[in-house]
């Protein structure tokens, strides 16, 4: 399953390239209907504010063809992030994690420990997930590739953080490090929309806001 922003669009130079991969048995069989991707593709609409296109997968929670995928949208589609949900907890069919360490070139934890972090705010049994994000690098190709909760409430809050009544930050989501990420290892200028997401960078890797 293919889906994009404007399928109309010719690849633009400097477009953000996001891979959604929902892995699910029973929603890749047709037993119910997949939610993993609608709310991965709506949050990124509403956060990302320069151009973007996506590539969608909705597969069974098979290792290899786990595997497969996130090779084929690293290496062929030219993803620079690929966001994953589902089969992460520790359920003998839960393999994302091993399939996604298994196509890595580096591993980088800080954004799997802050996403527990921000599920322990809620439920205990955030401590079973295992979560995990890592770079795959290609030639001059490099993308991100992180694992997400299953369920659309628990993605936006791990995308987008907790912010208190008045709208202050309580727990930072791990979006807002994803644009500079990207940047270092040589993708596309990411802007975001402040009042869902503000992305972070060193003042020397900022650029002036377009208007």
């Amino acid at each position: 399953m293919n889906t994009t922003t404007n399928e109309d669009a010719v690849e633009l130079a400097g477009e953000l390239i996001v891979g959604l991969v929902s892995v699910s048995d029973r929603a890749s069989a047709g037993v119910y209907t997949d939610e993993g991707i609608p709310a991965l593709s709506a949050w990124l609409a509403s956060a990302i504010s320069s151009p973007f296109r996506i590539e969608s997968r909705l597969i069974p929670d098979e290792r290899d063809d786990i595997e497969s995928t996130l090779l084929e949208l690293v290496d062929e589609r030219q993803c620079h992030l690929v966001l994953t949900t589902g089969g992460t907890g520790p359920a003998r069919r839960d393999v994302t994690p091993e399939a996604t360490l298994a196509v890595s070139t580096r591993d980088m934890p800080g954004f799997g420990e802050q996403m527990r972090q921000i599920s322990l705010r809620f439920v205990p049994t955030a401590i079973l997930s295992r979560q995990v994000a890592v770079i795959r690098e290609i030639g001059e190709h490099a993308a991100l590739i992180m694992n997400l909760p299953g369920q659309p409430k628990a993605i936006k809050e791990t995308l987008e953080g907790l912010k208190d009544a008045d709208g202050a930050m309580l727990v930072a989501g791990i979006f807002a490090a994803v644009p500079y990420c990207i940047d270092l290892i040589g993708g596309p200028y990411i802007d975001t929309n402040d009042a869902v997401c503000k992305a972070f960078r060193p003042k020397s890797a900022q650029r002036p806001a377009k208007v």
